[in-house]
């Protein structure tokens, strides 16, 4: 028998919203950016820091897990981030979250460990440029300044109200990712491109 479902193409929570997005970056000359990264890979993992499954997860994922609190580490395409004492979440490319957690599952062996896939709940929205930190901070309580958010930091906190993941990027340039409820994605879009304006004018 002919396989007859219709093959519904994947539309991430800000879909909608990319042209308003695109179009407040052209608009204020690079002073901040804004775009939605759509569909990454997120894991969230559970174990005990000073277990043995800690190094071996760690290794299957090519990277040693971050025990400071608030911090990040990066290795190729995974981005780790240390949400508690013994709770990471494992960010990498779109489609990616079967091969994280199969690289998971099998290294910890018969070590208790929690591994689930929470992709579908939130969507990545990216806010860089020379004004980043100066937008993210009207709507965000935490001091933003580099001096005490620095690149490879990341904090559960709110924006605009919205509780969010934030994380400020390693690399050059390359701003925060705000990881947020995709239940709340297009609220936090209407505050971010509301409280871009001023940058626009600037521009």
């Amino acid at each position: 028998m002919a396989d007859t479902a219709l093959s519904v193409p994947r539309r991430s929570p800000l879909a909608g919203a990319a042209d308003r997005l695109a179009a407040t970056t052209r608009s204020s000359g690079g002073a901040v950016r804004l775009a939605e990264l759509p569909f990454l890979a997120q894991v969230n993992v559970r174990l005990d820091a000073k277990g043995a499954a800690a190094d071996a997860v760690g290794l299957a994922l090519g990277l040693s897990l971050p025990f400071e609190p608030n911090t990040v580490v990066r290795a190729g395409e995974l981005t780790v981030l240390w949400l508690g004492p013994d709770e990471w979440l494992v960010v990498g490319p779109p489609d990616t979250q079967r091969d994280v957690e199969h690289r998971i599952r099998a290294a910890s062996g018969d070590e208790p460990v929690a591994v689930t896939d929470v992709s579908a709940q939130r969507t990545t929205l990216l806010v860089s440029g020379a004004h980043a930190r100066d937008l993210l901070a009207h709507g965000c309580p935490l001091d933003l300044h580099p001096r005490a958010f620095a690149a490879g930091r990341c904090a559960q906190t709110t924006l605009a109200r919205a509780q969010v993941v934030l994380v400020a990027r390693d690399e050059p340039g390359a701003g925060f990712w705000v990881l947020v409820r995709s239940s709340f994605a297009g609220y936090l879009t209407d505050w971010l491109l509301d409280a871009a304006v001023e940058y626009v004018a600037e521009a």
